[in-house]
């Protein structure tokens, strides 16, 4: 997605776009993309936000950075889409994580 021209975009593009905004008030840059009926954001390593449709609605959705125990898969969160204040300020805790840790295991570790 060129710059941050919503005009003769997707709806799930317009939401990321939405969301790239809302993170810009974090002091966080995101590089958005645009796919086939999903777009996403990437902000850092580990830390890529899909915004799709889901069953009911659009959402955001991000690796927490768990695993699951019992499956052995990613945990994913999500928030709705027509809520990406919301959504902003919990990407923005787990960017903080990222940073956090990253700081913690050196560059090129984390």
């Amino acid at each position: 997605m060129s710059g941050l021209a919503a005009v003769g975009r997707s709806p799930v593009a317009v939401a990321a776009l939405r969301l790239c905004r809302e993170l810009e008030s974090f002091g966080i840059t995101a590089d958005p993309h645009e796919g086939d009926r999903v777009a996403a954001l990437s902000v850092c390593a580990g830390l890529v936000i899909w915004c799709e449709n889901g069953s009911a609605d659009m959402r955001y959705r991000w690796w927490t950075g768990r695993v699951s125990e019992r499956t052995g898969r990613w945990v994913y969160t999500w928030c709705p889409a027509d809520d990406p204040s919301t959504a902003a300020r919990r990407v923005a805790t787990r960017y903080r994580e990222l940073r956090a840790l990253n700081a913690e295991n050196g560059p090129g570790r984390g």
